[in-house]
């Protein structure tokens, strides 16, 4: 069985289709999946997503692209992660790619998502684009390591990789890592050590080969894996087995139900 260990089903491009998308995962066997929050305005309906099915879990916080006009505090996120089916803090981290002049508010926001996820004990899910050397610092000034995590969307160096991994992180890859362009992402699903690998969708983004450019799915991590069973020259159960493993030891508040 295989987990999407990172979508965004609450979305409106699933409006009306969540039960599809769930009889699509069980005929490819992808039994669970976490729902990530990207702002607290949307949270609700995240976290309405698991709350009313067994297989879906959900985080809280608030995507580095979502600028607002008052900071997010520890206070917010520590009520939101209080519910049973909350298993992370994040999506949270940095993106220097879309962002123009000082960026200061987001390295301030990080800090507060890891300084909330250390204080009830869940894992961050983070997000880094363009900016590796300033998220892999504040995370050793904030003591991430104390919790972990897992690095989303892994688009890095295998050295941004291993840097992760030793501060007690997991690396996520997604439908990137199954284009022909993405060298520097193969290599590095090549390199990470099996137990610190995951795999997702960051649905409805980034659908892996033979789907691209189509409204992504979590039915398609399987995709994923076997892009990354056969870059490590490895059988797709394997795979299968170790990142869904590998989830639930991360994600402890997840039930495998």
């Amino acid at each position: 069985m295989l987990v999407d260990s990172h979508c965004h089903l609450d979305f409106a491009e699933y409006e009306g289709k969540v039960a599809a998308v769930r009889e699509s995962m069980r005929e490819h066997g992808v039994t669970h999946a976490l729902c990530i929050s990207v702002n607290l305005p949307d949270y609700p309906k995240v976290l309405a997503l698991a709350e009313r099915y067994d297989n879906f879990f959900a985080s809280a916080g608030v995507h580095p692209d979502h600028e607002q006009g008052t900071p997010v505090s520890e206070a917010e996120l520590l009520e939101r992660a209080g519910h049973p089916k909350v298993i992370a803090i994040g999506e949270t981290g940095l993106d220097y790619f879309r962002v123009t002049g000082d960026t200061e508010w987001q390295r301030e926001r990080f800090r507060v998502h890891i300084r909330a996820a250390r204080k009830c004990g869940k894992p961050l899910v983070i997000h880094t684009r363009q900016s590796a050397e300033d998220t892999l610092r504040i995370m050793r000034e904030e003591g991430a390591e104390a919790v972990g995590g897992v690095m989303h969307c892994f688009t890095e160096s295998r050295q941004v990789a291993a840097a992760a991994v030793d501060l007690n992180f997991h690396i996520s890859f997604s439908g990137i890592v199954t284009f022909k362009s993405a060298a520097q992402v193969k290599e590095a699903a090549r390199c990470v050590p099996l137990d610190r690998l995951l795999v997702e969708t960051d649905s409805p983004y980034l659908a892996p080969v033979p789907h691209r450019g189509k409204t992504n799915q979590p039915a398609w991590v399987r995709h994923v894996a076997e892009e990354v069973a056969r870059l490590r020259g490895i059988p797709l159960e394997q795979l299968a087995e170790a990142t869904t493993q590998n989830f639930f030891k991360l994600f402890r508040a997840a039930t495998r139900n």
